[in-house]
């Protein structure tokens, strides 16, 4: 399925707007911060997040830890890292932390969480996952029905995320949404979860109606 984009929006050659996964993160996180940081160009200043800046330090170091058995394990035949793939002729982009080719014809994305496995997948992390695959899809025409997060605050535990049409479509109907805040500047409703405002760089300005 192809993304929509407004024909104002999308040049002969490259596209004025151009979907990552970190705005499809951002939004996961509150609609509002897409709203605030796309719509209004209300810089977020990273830095000063603390959770945000302690996983970029970790990042790398994690990454380079990358577990040897993983190529057994899953049965790898070819591996690439640091991948930048764009789709939907440049509509949508992101770097992929690993993309892993199997024995059995298909694709899988990989990432690198510093977090903690708590015996459930994040929804953010399972959406960023779809969107990389959407990538591999449409990059290298192969079947990707799976992809994997490596938890490294859970000594590096290795989960598979099962992939299936669904998934695809909710994540196209995520999508739209977001389009519908920054293409239209629509005013979105807060995320539902109150805890998160307290490390939104946005909460003096926001009207927390929940």
């Amino acid at each position: 399925m192809e993304f929509e984009f407004d024909d104002d929006l999308v040049q002969d050659e490259e596209p004025e707007f151009s979907l990552t996964a970190s705005y499809l993160l951002e939004y996961l996180f509150c609609p509002r911060f897409t709203y605030f940081e796309k719509v209004l160009y209300i810089p977020e200043h990273q830095e000063k997040r603390f959770k945000v800046q302690q996983g970029r330090d970790v990042h790398e170091k994690v990454r380079n830890m990358n577990p040897g058995y993983l190529r057994k394990k899953l049965n790898v035949v070819e591996k690439q890292s640091d991948v930048y793939l764009s789709g939907g002729s440049g509509a949508f982009r992101g770097i992929i932390d690993e993309i892993l080719f199997l024995d059995d014809g298909c694709a899988a994305p990989l990432d690198y969480k510093y977090a903690e496995y708590k015996q459930r997948t994040f929804k953010n992390h399972r959406f960023q996952l779809l969107f990389y695959a959407r990538l591999i899809q449409e990059n290298f025409d192969v079947p990707v029905n799976r992809g994997f997060v490596v938890y490294s605050r859970s000594k590096n535990k290795l989960v598979e995320i099962p992939m299936r049409e669904k998934d695809f479509q909710d994540l196209d109907k995520i999508i739209g949404e977001i389009l519908m805040v920054i293409q239209k500047c629509r005013y979105p409703d807060p995320t539902p979860y109150k805890q998160r405002c307290a490390d939104c760089c946005y909460a003096n300005i926001c009207e927390k109606v929940i």
